[in-house]
C-alpha cells in the first residue's frame, strides 16, 4: 500500500505549510539548533564506510550559505543517532528543514545503496517525518528505477494543476487524472502565438526576458512541438527560471528547485525539487522530453550555487513560483525581482 503521493512531509502541525519565510530566520533552523542538525546530517550520511566526498561538500555548502556557520566544517564534529537528533531537534519546521537537507544528501551518494535508503527511513521515522520521497527512494532500491519513476509521476501529476501557469489552468487540465496529464497532446498553436506576442513587450521585461530564455538556449516554445499536458507547467516553470536567474543546466534545474523550496515549503514545490534531483543528480528520472544526468552538483561550481540558492529563497518575501506570471510579462525584470525581494546571483557555475 503506498503512503499516499501528496509529496508532504507531513506534521501534525501544519500552520506554516505554504508560508513565506520570514526575513531575518534562517529558513527556520534556530542558531542553537544548526550544530545538532548538522550533527545528525552527519548521522544519516554516515554509512557503507562513511559519507562520500559529495555529500560531504553539499552540507558545508548548505552549512555555510545558509545557516552561516562554516566554522562547523572544521569543527569534528560527532555524529549524531536518529533518537539523539529526535530528543535534540524538537521544533517541527526545523525537522522539516533536516528532512528536505537529507533528501538531497541521500540523492547525492552515488550508487544509492540500501544502507542509505534505510538510514534515511530511520531517522524521518524518529523524528515523524513522511514523504514521497521515502516512498520513491524505498520503491527505486527494492523494486528497481522503473517504480521509482512511477511513483513520480503520479505524485506530480497529482500537483500538475498547481503548477501550472495560472492563466492556463484549463478546465480539461482540472479534470485530468492520473496517466492522462501524461499522454501525447498536438501541438498547440493558439498558446504558441500568446506566447510570441511576448517578444513584442520591451527589452528587459518579464515576457521579453521569458522569450530570450527559450533562443538564448534552443528550448522549443510550449505550444510550438507536440507534447502534453505539462506544456502549461513548462510556461510556469521557466518562468521561475528567468526570475531566480538560473539557466535550465543539470545544475541550474537543481538550484532552481532549493530556491523554491527555501521560499516556501510546501508540496508542490517539494515534487519538483524532487524531479529536479531524480533527473539532474540521481539521473534515473525521465518523465519524457528531458536529457537524465548523473551526478550534476559534481560540476565545478554547482555544490556553491545550490547552496546560495538555499539561501537566496530563504531571503525572498514571497513565493513567486504560482503566481500569475503572466499578468506580469510587461513589469521590469529587475521590478519583478524587488516586489519579491530576489537578491543577485552571485556564484558561477
Amino acid at each position: 500500500m503506498h503512503r499516499g503521493c501528496t509529496g508532504r512531509i507531513r506534521f501534525s502541525n501544519s500552520v506554516t505549510e505554504g508560508a513565506a519565510i520570514p526575513s531575518g530566520m534562517p529558513y527556520f533552523v534556530a542558531a542553537e539548533e544548526v550544530e545538532p542538525v548538522v550533527r545528525g546530517l552527519l548521522g544519516v550520511i554516515d554509512v557503507d564506510g562513511g559519507p562520500t566526498e559529495e555529500q560531504l561538500e553539499v552540507l558545508w555548502s548548505v552549512t555555510d550559505h545558509l545557516w552561516k556557520r562554516a566554522d562547523l566544517r572544521s569543527a569534528d564534529l560527532a555524529p549524531l543517532g536518529s533518537s539523539e537528533l529526535a530528543a535534540a531537534l524538537v521544533d517541527e519546521r526545523a525537522r522539516r528543514r533536516f528532512h528536505l537537507v537529507m533528501v538531497t544528501l541521500e540523492l547525492c551518494r552515488h550508487p544509492l545503496t540500501p544502507a542509505q535508503v534505510a538510514r534515511a527511513e530511520e531517522f524521518a521515522g524518529a523524528l515523524g517525518l513522511e514523504g514521497a520521497d521515502l516512498e520513491i527512494m524505498r520503491d527505486w532500491i527494492d523494486a528497481g528505477v522503473g517504480m521509482a519513476m512511477e511513483d513520480w509521476k503520479r505524485c506530480f501529476g497529482a500537483q500538475v494543476v498547481a503548477n501550472s501557469e495560472a492563466s492556463l489552468r484549463t478546465e480539461r487540465l482540472e479534470q485530468a487524472i492520473g496517466d492522462e496529464v501524461w499522454m501525447p497532446q498536438e501541438a498547440d498553436p493558439e498558446l504558441a502565438a500568446r506566447l510570441r506576442e511576448l517578444h513584442g513587450l520591451a527589452e528587459g521585461t518579464l515576457g521579453r526576458s521569458y522569450i530570450e530564455f527559450y533562443r538564448r538556449n534552443g528550448i522549443a516554445l510550449p505550444g510550438t512541438e507536440s507534447g502534453s499536458l505539462m506544456q502549461a507547467v513548462s510556461v510556469s516553470h521557466d518562468m521561475n527560471h528567468v526570475i531566480a536567474g538560473y539557466e535550465p543546466t543539470g545544475q541550474g534545474e537543481i538550484a532552481l528547485g532549493a530556491f523554491q523550496m527555501a521560499m516556501a515549503d510546501n508540496e508542490q514545490n517539494l515534487v519538483q525539487f524532487l524531479g529536479n534531483l531524480l533527473i539532474h543528480e540521481a539521473g534515473v528520472l525521465d518523465p519524457g522530453g528531458f536529457n537524465p544526468k548523473s551526478a550534476s552538483l559534481q560540476r565545478p561550481g554547482a555544490i556553491e550555487l545550490l547552496g546560495e540558492a538555499f539561501d537566496r529563497g530563504a531571503q525572498c518575501r514571497a513565493d513567486f513560483t504560482h503566481v500569475d506570471h503572466m499578468a506580469m510579462a510587461a513589469w521590469s525584470l529587475e521590478e519583478v525581482r524587488e516586489e519579491f525581494g530576489v537578491v543577485p546571483v552571485t556564484v558561477v557555475a
